[in-house]
């Protein structure tokens, strides 16, 4: 019996390792996260209420923008290791350096701005704006982190890193929570989960490899950090469109209506990050000539369906979506949580959009959804409740996705004209 028990138990353990060892294994890993990332907002949900979730939500949505860094760095990182595997050295070198100068002064603005975040977001004291300050840190230097490990194609740590992003977050953010219902408790939570990714990217990266000399060295370690700052400013514009919604909501309506469109977006993040593994694997695709146009179109393929899905799935069911929002303190939202549905659906096009759109370093991509950016923040401040913003948000977005499609398809007619002007 045993003896059939245990070989059976280590073909099931090789298999796993086996997954997360290949590109597979990202898709795994940003699923867990995500549901990580979903679970945390839904035991927020419901353990403090429509009021102080809305505030928890806010500082959330800001630590995504203020942390842009993260991602430009990550996309600029990945790109070029991938392109140069002879300067790796250098590129690795000048990515961890700058990352964590730029988390420091990062942290050091937002840890300035914090008395100004408070009073935005309504707070009840400055406490929570602090530890969202420190957040910063930890979430850059992932990124950073991540970005190697992905040019690298070094698959089983990266997908250990991403495992940790999300699973922590729900232990100790939803742990904090049981024990002091507040978002000053939830935050702080956030704050040390964030340092276990950092202590994962560490440990891999324990071991560099020394950077090459020669005569091309500055030139290129000049040319990644104008890379990372314009993927950064791109990257920068779709986080501000896909989060300030909640800020606009928090600033703009009473504390109940922004509560209740703070639990509606549990539903848009989960149809936008549960899918997301899709741009991190078709990202080196559309990067190269013969595949971009093949790629673009499987991903929108993919996103739309996946969003049309769960659109009509959170019509027919949205009794029972209502519960995993947070129960009956948000069943006025209920019957619009399809628009949140649509919102995240939506959402998810368009950064497969923007991120096709940094893969031929295309400049226009990154104005486009600034001006959305733009009549997000201008229209939304007019809505008078959640289900007045959720519509506006949604016209904005729809709007955006239209033009980055018009992008794509003029990039695509011209396959041989450079198109650093699009």
């Amino acid at each position: 019996m045993t003896s059939t028990t245990e070989p059976a138990a280590s073909t099931r353990r090789h298999r796993w390792a086996r997954v997360l060892h290949s590109s597979a294994g990202i898709a795994v890993a940003m699923a867990v996260m995500n549901v990580g990332t979903y679970a945390f907002q839904m035991v927020s949900a419901r353990l403090l209420g429509p009021s102080s979730y809305g505030a928890l939500a806010s500082m959330m949505a800001l630590l995504m923008v203020l942390s842009v860094l993260q991602l430009g760095l990550q996309a600029t990182a990945a790109r070029r290791i991938s392109a140069e595997p002879d300067q790796v050295g250098a590129i690795e070198q000048t990515v961890l350096r700058t990352t964590w100068v730029g988390a420091g002064v990062l942290g050091l603005v937002a840890l300035a701005a914090a008395p100004l975040v408070a009073d935005l977001l309504h707070l009840d004291g400055v406490l929570p704006a602090v530890l969202l300050a420190l957040c910063v840190v930890p979430v850059t230097v992932m990124g950073g982190q991540a970005g190697v490990l992905q040019g690298e194609r070094r698959w089983f740590p990266l997908s250990l890193l991403y495992l940790a992003v999300g699973v922590p977050r729900v232990l100790f953010g939803g742990g904090f929570l049981l024990l002091w219902r507040t978002e000053t408790s939830a935050m702080l939570g956030v704050l040390i989960a964030s340092w276990l990714p950092v202590l994962i990217g560490a440990w891999a990266l324990r071991e560099r490899p020394e950077p090459h000399p020669g005569p091309r060295t500055p030139a290129l370690l000049r040319d990644v950090r104008r890379e990372t700052f314009g993927s950064s400013l791109a990257l920068l514009a779709f986080i501000a469109l896909s989060n300030l919604d909640v800020v606009v909501a928090r600033s703009a309506l009473d504390s109940h209506q922004a509560g209740l469109y703070a639990g509606g977006l549990i539903v848009a993040k989960a149809v936008l990050f549960l899918p997301q593994f899709a741009v991190v694997i078709l990202f080196p695709s559309m990067s190269t000539a013969d595949e971009s146009r093949a790629a673009v179109a499987r991903g929108l393929a993919f996103l739309g369906g996946i969003g049309a899905l769960s659109v009509a799935a959170t019509y027919l069911l949205s009794d029972i979506a209502v519960v995993f929002v947070g129960g009956q303190e948000y069943a006025e939202v209920t019957d619009w949580l399809w628009l949140f549905a649509l919102l995240g659906a939506l959402l998810s096009v368009l950064q497969l959009l923007v991120y096709a759109g940094l893969a031929k370093r295309g400049a226009a991509t990154k104005y486009v959804v600034a001006g959305g950016v733009v009549l997000l923040v201008v229209l939304g401040r007019m809505a008078t409740s959640f289900s007045g913003l959720a519509l506006t948000v949604a016209a904005v977005d729809a709007a955006v996705v239209a033009l980055l499609l018009a992008l794509q398809m003029v990039r695509h007619r011209r396959p041989d004209v450079e198109r650093a002007g699009a």
